[in-house]
């Protein structure tokens, strides 16, 4: 009995060290989360600080810096990261698999993107935030450098930059219509105008995405289909993906330093905080609301129905991806991040995140689609302009083909926001409006961009599990059959000798 009591008395001596122990292990384990969210907080602490400073320009851009380090770091990962994540993400999977797989994933990109786009427009019709009294459209006459074309042109520069002609050009350029201006002079009046006529391609800076995912996912097939030929050049790609992604947990401890500067330049960039808020209070409310809406209700609705798991424990698991998008307002930059916090945290299948993931970033823009069709029925409130049902309509449908093209065109929120301008005959000079607070909702948009590509991937893999399973089995037949063909060979072999 003695000897009892003295066991529980020292148990009871060592708890409070293991209970210490536990919570420091909670801590550090997480220890990336915690510092991305205070470098979120400090960011917008210090960046309302200094405004009452009103630092120089030049002070600003040196702030910026280190936030821009911090992007180069993350998109000199992105073109090894999607050409070999989904090489591997390909040929691990067998060719039928691969399609049922891609089918789901982009039956649920695109519900989620009409989801989005009548959830904007019903918000914006309902609180209408445009009060043409508010403003005075001769205070912004301000005419961006505008795309020529019409949704035609840029759904054709969408197609072709599907298929580059140059995949080394494609690593750093993107293919466009070209335009020559014309002067048009009318009979009747003797007025000129300029019209602008196709006059056939031109190459402009950034990245072709898309091509690069066409060509991987095209050369991924193919190897699976000579896998006994290819087979040493898929293990080559599998193995730089892992070191791609240890060199990427490398650089995610400076992400929070890099995302601290980039928030504070951004908000000494601001002019006027107070007018601002004032004129576009209301439609900045609309935009959080109605992107809040889509994450809460659609994107986390449709995880707990396919997946019946708690959505809260995989959004904190996603937190540092989510604070990385928020701080680069870029979801291509917020790729590795993505991937780690999927497979490492919600331990996802890596074949199932690469290759869904890839093909979310550049043609998933949940928040886009939502901003730009809000957006499109906001100028038109302001100008007093009804918007009939055929117009939302033509919104709603301009607003989707935008945002799967806004990867494939340079400048892609100023075309793709033209584009839905102009479908319904909006002036384009007033985009300039949203100029002064679209660096803060752009933000938000990233967030949903990037969270609604997550939770396709974990949905993809929920529903792709029975095909997963049948791969495997596959592949273990297959290692069986080809262990007993060596024994039987070497069985031979003796009896040879």
């Amino acid at each position: 009995m003695g000897e009892i009591a003295d066991g529980e008395a020292a148990s009871s001596q060592q708890q409070p060290k293991t209970m210490g122990r536990k919570v420091l292990d909670f801590f550090m384990n997480d220890l990336l989360l915690y510092l991305t969210i205070l470098a979120v907080l400090l960011g917008a602490i210090v960046g309302f600080f200094l405004r009452q400073y009103e630092p120089e320009p030049y002070t600003i851009y040196v702030l910026k810096f280190p936030g821009e380090i911090m992007l180069r770091m993350l998109k000199m990962l992105i073109l090894p990261l999607i050409t070999c994540s989904l090489i591997t993400g390909v040929t691990a999977l067998d060719s039928e698999a691969s399609g049922k797989m891609g089918s789901k994933a982009l039956l649920y990109y695109f519900s989620t993107t009409i989801l989005a786009t009548i959830l904007g427009i019903i918000l914006v019709v309902i609180i209408h935030p445009g009060d043409p009294k508010a403003i005075s459209a001769d205070e912004y006459n301000v005419k961006p450098n505008a795309f020529k074309g019409d949704t035609v042109d840029a759904m054709f520069d969408l197609v072709r930059n599907m298929f580059p002609d140059n995949l080394v050009q494609a690593c750093f350029q993107q293919a466009r219509t070209s335009f020559k201006a014309v002067e048009k002079v009318d009979n009747e009046t003797g007025n000129v105008t300029i019209v602008y006529q196709q006059d056939g391609v031109e190459y402009a800076n950034g990245m072709n995405v898309l091509g690069l995912i066409t060509f991987c996912i095209c050369i991924g097939v193919v190897m699976t289909k000579m896998k006994h030929v290819s087979q040493p050049i898929i293990t080559l790609i599998a193995a730089f993906n892992d070191i791609i992604m240890k060199l990427v947990l490398f650089f995610m401890w400076y992400s929070p330093v890099g995302i601290f500067f980039l928030i504070v330049s951004n908000i000494l960039k601001i002019k006027d905080l107070a007018s601002t808020g004032k004129v576009m209070g209301m439609f900045i409310f609309t935009v959080i609301t109605g992107l809040s809406i889509h994450f809460v209700i659609t994107l986390v609705g449709l995880y707990f129905v396919f997946t019946r798991k708690n959505p809260l424990v995989f959004i904190r698991n996603m937190l540092p991806a989510m604070m990385t998008a928020f701080g680069t307002a870029s979801s291509t930059a917020t790729l590795p991040l993505t991937f780690y916090c999927l497979e490492e945290k919600n331990k996802l299948d890596s074949r199932v995140t690469r290759f869904v993931i890839p093909i979310g970033a550049t043609v998933n823009m949940d928040g886009t689609a939502l901003y730009e069709a809000l957006t499109a029925i906001f100028i038109a409130q302001l100008n007093d302009i009804e918007m009939n049902l055929g117009n939302m309509l033509t919104i709603c449908i301009t607003s989707i083909a935008a945002s799967v093209g806004a990867a494939s065109i340079p400048s892609a929120g100023l075309v793709t926001m033209i584009l839905v301008f102009t479908a319904v005959g909006l002036p384009t000079e007033q985009i300039s409006l949203i100029y002064t607070i679209d660096w803060f909702l752009d933000r938000f948009r990233t967030m949903i961009n990037v969270m609604g590509d997550s939770f396709g991937a974990a949905i993809v893999y929920e529903l792709s599990k029975a095909e997963l399973a049948k791969t495997d089995e596959d592949e273990a037949a297959a290692a069986d059959g080809n262990q007993s063909k060596l024994a039987l060979e070497d069985e031979r072999a003796e009896e040879q000798v």
